[in-house]
């Protein structure tokens, strides 16, 4: 089994088309509102924000995800976040959907809403449904349409962010294709992190959820940007089976496909997250290995990529490791700091910088050398087994003060 990464993003697969317009939500002169829709009913499966305060969409989306057997569209819009907005906000949600049924000619409750942007402002509501009706006509399964949305969904990001990716399943092919937005108020734990997932294969609604579940756990929850578990998070996924492979029922074979497919995706969304932060220069990965458990590896990779004064360091290109194991002393989780051994790496070399917990002769000079590059890993094996994890995050600049000083004006 191959999986295969092709052109595209949300319209990569069969039947998925999408749309976006300038609506005028927060932005001026550029596209701020997404279509995604299926020619057939799919079903669909979503992780959502752990963050107590829900912003409306969210509640909406859970509704449909949970307890709807279908869904075939998904309005999105950026700018404002519809979050703590009452139940004026979730009424919007309602209109959103009502707005798109009527000019999709599907159920209400087949159509999910999500939002982006500045928290506590009600939604402009004759804008939405007049950007709803304006996509409509537009509705297209290029890739370029697929690209086009997956700008649209921008807020502080600088940069769009899809893939898409192909695996043989009972003979078939089938397309797995994605979009995501994310640059700050990142730090997941089901990102503001939304993402779109749209697949034609043919998966029963729980084992579609399955896979997602699983998934996420090693892939968008392994992101921080900044410490803020954002009120929107919600990753989408919709299954249309137009690839006509046979359905996939349990966990079998072309279930683990399927999975490894996905987490392919996943891991491309979470990682263009995490190098698009808000202000940074340098997406920084650090991978715990030797670990005795997964979830004690979980615990010093997140440690160590949200510990603010690492991020600086490797703002500054410098190979200061006592903040991280510093970091990992913290993280609660229980090793031998005399036992660590840690290296740095990226596309310039990898250096030894600390044995045994104690620092090596190692070059100052190589080790800024390697800490320039745009991709840094930390590598830090702690000898206790032979569990791992990989965490993503990036460096701490100026800007991100500086955008998030004055974020709502």
């Amino acid at each position: 089994m191959s999986v295969n990464r092709i052109e595209g993003g949300v319209t990569a697969a069969k039947g998925f088309q999408s749309a976006s317009t300038a609506a005028g939500i927060k932005y001026k002169d550029r596209q701020d509102m997404a279509l995604i829709y299926s020619e057939v009913p799919c079903v669909a499966a979503g992780t959502f924000t752990t963050n107590v305060v829900k912003a409306a969409p969210v509640k909406w989306d859970q509704d449909i995800v949970y307890n709807k057997p279908v869904a075939q569209a998904v309005v999105i819009n950026a700018g404002i976040a519809n979050a703590c907005t009452g139940a004026e906000g979730y009424g919007y949600c309602k209109e959103t959907a009502e707005a798109a049924a009527k000019v999709l000619g599907i159920g209400e409750d087949s159509v999910l809403v999500a939002s982006t942007g500045v928290i506590g402002m009600q939604l402009p509501i004759d804008r939405i449904s007049a950007g709803i009706k304006a996509m409509a006509p537009k509705l297209d399964g290029s890739l370029e349409s697929g690209t086009a949305a997956a700008k649209a969904i921008m807020t502080t990001d600088t940069r769009k962010k899809e893939v898409a990716v192909a695996v043989e399943l009972g003979g078939k092919t089938v397309t797995i294709g994605g979009m995501c937005k994310g640059s700050g108020m990142i730090h997941p734990n089901m990102c503001t992190m939304l993402g779109f997932l749209t697949t034609d294969a043919a998966i029963s609604k729980e084992m579609l959820q399955a896979a997602l579940s699983e998934d996420v756990k090693d892939t968008y929850n392994m992101v921080s940007v900044d410490g803020d578990t954002s009120t929107n998070d919600t990753v989408l996924l919709l299954a249309n089976g137009m690839a006509g492979n046979p359905e996939i029922r349990s966990k079998n074979q072309d279930y683990e496909a399927f999975k490894a497919a996905l987490h392919q995706v996943n891991e491309t969304l979470a990682k263009k997250i995490a190098g698009d932060g808000e202000g940074c220069t340098a997406l920084f990965e650090v991978k715990i290995v030797g670990a005795e458990s997964k979830e004690q590896a979980v615990t010093l990779a997140k440690s160590v990529i949200t510990s603010s004064l690492t991020k600086a360091a490797i703002f500054g290109h410098d190979a200061n490791w006592g903040r991280i194991l510093c970091a990992m002393g913290y993280s609660g989780a229980r090793f031998d700091p005399e036992q660590v051994d840690l290296f740095f790496e990226s596309k310039a070399g990898k250096l030894q910088i600390i044995e045994n917990g104690v620092a090596v002769d190692y070059s100052e000079e190589e080790a800024t050398k390697i800490l320039s590059q745009p991709e840094v890993t930390a590598v830090a094996d702690i000898k206790m087994g032979d569990a791992q994890a990989t965490a993503w995050g990036c460096d701490l600049t100026f800007d991100y003060v500086k955008i998030n000083a004055d974020y709502r004006s």
